[in-house]
């Protein structure tokens, strides 16, 4: 099934005297859903097109970058958590009001399960696919060293900034990172989908996120006791939603939370982080079982 295009347009989010431009992209028909991608250094609302274009017979699918993510030039801001839970509700309150569904993945759900459990809406309901809330290096490391927001903060700095964020998004990282994390299956990184994301990669500011999303700088919680908190505090239904093949650590991140009393979750024969672009049909049909209405 090919993605329908669905109608691009640009909103513009004031933060702190700047104006922030993300890009968001509207499908189908129906009651408003929420599409947010993964936060990463090859993560756009693009992502999330084949989902949407399996939703638009149900919903109105609304999908929109993370500011200092996307394809789109970035301000050089020194993104925060705060920074993106407060575009989080500008997203909600502005960009798609009063979603009945609302869809994010990878970090994007860790900061829905937030933004949920301080803000329930009733009737709305929640799906948290591949849902993780620590970054990379933390993982890998299992712990988060003062020289890691050292590292983000370098990043920052003209030339130097630059050199650490080639480091991260040369051709070979990405395409190892992909393989090993994202994808299940390495053949579905064709020629051409590898060069549309170290595309994104390119983008003008893209370094200020992508290196503190790397470094756990943008972690929407401090340890997994908050994840879990977070989602004992819903009140709202919530479907997670992941692959067999997710990375061993952030599966059990996964499981700890499908752990929670009043969590659905469905667990998919394949599907790494990206399984929502890998396996969209699969995705899709566990999304509309999940949230059907009872007979």
């Amino acid at each position: 099934m090919a993605a329908s295009a669905g109608i691009g347009s640009a909103v513009v989010w004031h933060w702190r005297g700047r104006d922030v431009v993300v890009g968001t992209t509207r499908l189908g028909s129906g009651p408003r859903a929420l599409l947010l991608p993964a936060l990463s250094s090859i993560s756009t609302r693009a992502e999330m097109a084949p989902l949407a274009a399996r939703l638009e017979g149900r919903f109105t699918a609304l999908t929109v970058d993370w500011p200092g993510f996307g394809a789109a030039p970035k301000p050089p801001v020194a993104w925060s958590p705060e920074a993106l839970g407060d575009f989080l509700r500008f997203a909600l309150d502005a960009v798609a009001p009063e979603p009945a569904l609302v869809v994010a993945a990878g970090h994007a759900a860790g900061y829905l399960l937030a933004e949920a459990a301080a803000r329930p809406v009733p009737g709305r309901r929640l799906v948290l696919l591949a849902p993780t809330w620590r970054g990379p290096l933390p993982t890998m490391l299992k712990r988060r060293p003062a020289w890691l927001g050292r590292l983000a903060r370098a990043a920052d700095v003209p030339g130097l900034g630059a050199a650490l964020y080639r480091l991260n998004v040369n051709p070979a990282m990405v395409r190892a990172m992909a393989r090993a994390h994202v994808y299940s299956d390495p053949a579905w990184l064709t020629p051409e989908r590898a060069a549309g994301k170290r595309g994104v990669t390119g983008a003008k500011g893209a370094r200020h996120a992508a290196v503190r999303f790397v470094t756990g700088q943008l972690d929407p919680f401090a340890d997994r006791a908050g994840f879990i908190a977070a989602a004992e505090a819903l009140r709202e239904p919530a479907l997670v939603i992941y692959g067999a093949d997710a990375p061993p650590k952030s599966r059990a991140e996964m499981e700890a939370l499908s752990a929670v009393p009043g969590i659905a979750t469905r667990v998919l024969p394949r599907g790494k982080l990206s399984l929502h672009e890998e396996f969209p049909d699969a995705v899709a049909a566990a999304i509309l079982e999940g949230t059907a209405e009872p007979a």
